[in-house]
């Protein structure tokens, strides 16, 4: 995209990862080429896991204590974050809790801050949650891959289409050394929604015709004003202190937070390859110098003219709502306030999910440290690229207002990541909001 949206000179690390034009080719092409790699992390019965935390904001603090709390003989050994005073509120925080406290064993000699601190815990660890801001995430994951280190991966896995390709690389490598690779898409790990779709997907509703999600809520972390900004702080670090409300670092609300919903409409369609998208998004509220959406509907397309529909809002004093429908030849399944229900064409609900309920977030912890332990390995990597891409497409089609094809978005080479050579005082651009009709999609 252009009109100053998106810095197409921009050099960075990441494009040493990036040799073909599709994610397809890059994964088939890396796997195929690799000859020397160090082997997986192993672990089983009751061997003691070390793991390390990158990003220690909130999520990453609440997948600590999930890991923490879902295997017994894990210790939490070494934290990285941008920032000195993140790890060191996590690492009290987790201390505080009474049934993991004494397997915190964070010292000052394994907390490391600044740009390149994952670097250090990665090389500490056994097992890596990665969870710092979206537009670090592909550099991460390929520094922990090629370490061979077990790998919880926050969702989403990029932000641009090269940062996917990037991760599509990671994905080829962690198979053919047999890493684990967790992908934060939890709702995949939470028994009501597993078994509506399963339903879904034998037939009860019959062949799926369209799908609607919702997301609809308040902003994530609001842009603070300008004249807030202390003095003498570099444009890099501002952005990164306030790194939501920058595409570059978080994808936007539509690829960052709803990209849950995205995830379930790919999973409605059985992970199928989208074949296009159209979208209409904007801002109503002022982004004090960020440059997101604070609203975005798109429209995409599948295979039979199947549709897919989702609606994105993060306003204030709105309506909030975190929905899905599916609408089949049969009938419907929804996931709403109702509950998770399929009902017939007259709409009469015949089926009901009153299974078992626990926390999807420490099961989806559960069952990789487990797959870790038996040697049978969860690897989410294909589908969490997958939906994170999806997420792009949809978000270029709202930013430029076009029609964007499945194919343009894997062979774009948008690239939205700044060169971070010169640490924080590398440069960064403000981008300018983009506008549909005149930013392009290139």
């Amino acid at each position: 995209m252009s009109d100053q949206h998106v810095p197409q000179s921009a050099e960075t690390s990441r494009r040493d990862f990036l040799k073909t034009s599709t994610v397809a080719a890059t994964a088939v092409t890396l796997a195929a080429n690799l000859t020397t790699l160090a082997p997986a992390v192993h672990a089983q019965g009751s061997d003691l896991l070390k793991v390390g935390l990158v990003g220690c904001g909130g999520r990453g603090s609440g997948a600590a204590s999930n890991a923490m709390n879902a295997d017994q003989n894990i210790e939490l050994i070494a934290c990285a974050d941008a920032f000195t005073e993140q790890i060191d509120s996590s690492v009290k925080n987790l201390s505080n809790y009474p049934k993991i406290a004494a397997r915190i064993k964070v010292q000052d000699g394994s907390k490391f801050a600044g740009l390149e601190a994952y670097k250090h815990v990665i090389d500490k660890c056994d097992v890596v949650l990665l969870a710092s801001p979206p537009g670090f995430r592909p550099a991460h994951l390929r520094y922990a891959v090629e370490a061979g280190k077990h790998i919880f991966s926050e969702k989403p896995m990029a932000t641009d289409p090269e940062g996917a390709r990037s991760v599509a690389e990671s994905v080829a490598i962690s198979k053919t050394k047999k890493i684990a690779l967790c992908a934060g898409f939890c709702w995949r790990y939470d028994y009501a929604k597993r078994a509506i779709f399963e339903r879904v997907h034998q037939g009860d509703i019959g062949e799926l015709r369209m799908a609607y999600g919702t997301y609809l809520t308040s902003p994530v972390k609001p842009m603070p004003a300008a004249n807030t900004r202390p003095a003498g702080m570099t444009d890099l670090e501002w952005q990164v202190r306030n790194w939501y409300n920058f595409t570059w670092l978080s994808g936007d609300g539509l690829v960052e937070q709803a990209i849950h919903t995205v995830d379930w409409l790919q999973w409605a369609f059985k992970d199928a390859d989208p074949v296009s998208a159209t979208a209409c998004g904007g801002r109503q509220i002022p982004a004090e110098g960020g440059d997101i959406f604070d609203h975005i509907e798109v429209n995409y397309l599948y295979d039979n003219d199947a549709r897919g529909f989702i609606a994105q809002r993060q306003i204030p004093g709105c309506h909030n709502e975190n929905f899905f429908y599916m609408n089949g030849t049969k009938g419907t399944a929804k996931i709403s306030a109702r509950g998770v229900t399929i009902s017939d064409l007259d709409g009469k609900v015949v089926w009901k999910y009153d299974g078992p309920t626990r926390d999807m977030y420490l099961v989806e912890h559960e069952e990789f440290f487990a797959s870790i332990r038996s040697g049978k390995l969860i690897n989410d990597g294909d589908r969490m690229v997958k939906s994170t891409l999806a997420g792009i497409l949809g978000r270029t089609a709202g930013y430029t207002g076009a029609q964007i094809t499945w194919e343009q978005i894997v062979n774009s080479k948008i690239n939205l990541a700044p060169d971070l050579k010169d640490g924080w005082n590398s440069k960064v651009e403000f981008p300018s909001q983009p506008r549909p009709g005149i930013t392009k999609f290139v």
